[in-house]
């Protein structure tokens, strides 16, 4: 990385420029910015995880809190690096972070991981649940091949622009917001009411303290993630020092509220007896409060919720290679952009990538031991916070983490659990995931020698 590209970062320019040629590009609102960290955050993993939290914590109140507890880590983490988003606007996320904090090799590795497939794994899961989910609602379709057909539809979308991604964006994330909070009324409204209790107990307290509950956290926090999506379109954000702390903090507590208020739903409308070790726990709620079409309404529910999600994910993961290209002249095909400032090559490789892994059903084993090395780019990322206040306290901060030291030791403290766990659960993976992270500080030593030699060449 040059000290010209250090220095456009150090002042929240990217490294290329604002304009492409002499149009100004469109920019993106605090609306479509919220709009993306919600859309990436809401998947599948809120209709799935409470059939398996319900065997070992059978109080309301601890189940619950689970949720509460995962939107207080997810808050904590987006405080943190909103406040290095103010600080350094450009787009790349963890990439652009760990550069400016620790070193460019540093935020190579997350970049690496990120572009290669840090995105594209979840965009395949997303719409392979896609395509099962919709023929849950359409019996006989072909679910692999609407699927690729998700991925390729987006991606074209997203090709057209900035502006035609946003309308994407904001219609099919908040027809999902429309649709969520109608089911969650419904629930409380015509479901059953089962004879659980939300408030605490005596035993609660164990029940808080309990290994289930730690592991249980583990999938609560794997459903939050994607509260960081804003950042990595920093330089497509207006007024990014005020826009990005603001939608990443409401884009949160929106998820976190109907993460709470949807588990509530479940356990007030189905006996726990039904849910205990099911995954659908969604679908065999919507039958208790629908009937026998409720399975249907809430398979159509996460078919349009899916929907945003990979649009989410197809706008913000080519940002990645976008800004390492701008900075790397190895890789400088992926900052190729077209007259509307897209990323074309980046959204393009991440569309075969995404394809690749959906049509070899590889996606699962991906995402599996890329976990360890996502959950480390953000523990690096948030204690990067902590490391500029003691290195850099003149830094200009627009924005600073509400309740610092608290909020980024708190984050550090459950994610630094998270991977311990994970090193103990699946060394495997976990061994493989930091393979990976070693294969990116290669691929930078590679990049960084290119780079010389380009420059010699060209001196």
């Amino acid at each position: 990385m040059s000290d010209a590209s250090v220095h456009a970062q150090d002042t929240g320019a990217p490294s290329s420029g604002g304009k492409f040629g002499s149009v100004d590009l469109p920019k993106v609102s605090i609306v479509t910015a919220t709009a993306l960290a919600v859309a990436d955050m809401i998947g599948t993993g809120v209709f799935t995880s409470l059939g398996f939290q319900v065997r070992d914590i059978p109080s309301g109140f601890s189940l619950l809190m689970l949720w509460v507890v995962g939107g207080l880590v997810a808050l904590c983490g987006a405080l943190s690096y909103a406040e290095l988003a103010a600080a350094f606007p450009r787009s790349g996320g963890e990439y652009n972070f760990l550069s400016r904090t620790f070193r460019p090799a540093v935020g190579f590795m997350a970049g690496w991981i990120s572009a290669t497939v840090g995105f594209a794994a979840p965009v395949a899961l997303a719409a392979m649940a896609f395509g099962q989910y919709f023929a849950g609602v359409f019996p006989g379709a072909p679910v692999l091949t609407l699927g690729v057909v998700l991925v390729i539809t987006v991606s074209i979308v997203h090709l057209m622009g900035v502006r035609t991604g946003s309308v994407l964006q904001n219609i099919s994330t908040f027809i999902k917001l429309g649709l969520i909070v109608g089911f969650i009324a419904a629930g409380f409204i015509w479901g059953k009411p089962q004879p659980i209790s939300f408030a605490p107990s005596g035993a609660d307290l164990g029940y808080l303290t309990s290994a289930p509950f730690a592991i249980s956290l583990v999938f609560v926090l794997y459903a939050y993630s994607g509260w960081n999506a804003a950042t990595y379109i920093s330089s497509e954000i207006k007024e990014p020092e005020k826009t990005l702390p603001r939608a990443l903090l409401y884009g949160v507590l929106i998820v976190t509220a109907l993460y709470v208020a949807l588990n509530a739903v479940f356990l007030y409308t189905t006996p726990i007896g039904e849910l205990a070790g099911q995954i659908e726990v969604g679908l065999i709620a919507g039958r208790h409060i629908f009937g026998e079409t409720g399975g249907q309404i809430v398979a159509a529910l996460i078919c349009l919720g899916l929907i945003s999600a990979v649009s989410a994910m197809t706008w913000i993961g080519p940002r990645v290679a976008q800004a390492m290209g701008e900075d790397n002249p190895m890789l400088a095909v992926f900052a190729k952009t077209s007259s509307n400032g897209v990323p074309v090559n980046a959204i393009v490789f991440q569309l075969v990538v995404a394809a690749a892994l959906l049509l070899t059903q590889s996606f699962e084993t991906v995402l599996e031991f890329i976990q360890f090395a996502l959950t480390l780019c953000s523990f690096l990322t948030v204690l990067g916070v902590i490391v500029l206040r003691i290195r850099r306290p003149d830094l200009p901060r627009p924005y600073k983490a509400w309740a610092y030291p608290l909020t980024p030791v708190f984050f550090l403290g459950v994610t630094g659990f998270v991977l311990v766990h994970l090193l103990i659960e699946r060394p495997g993976q976990s061994l493989a995931s930091l393979g990976l992270m070693i294969t990116g500080l290669l691929l930078y030593a590679v990049s960084a020698k290119f780079s010389a030699a380009l420059s010699k060449g060209i001196a």
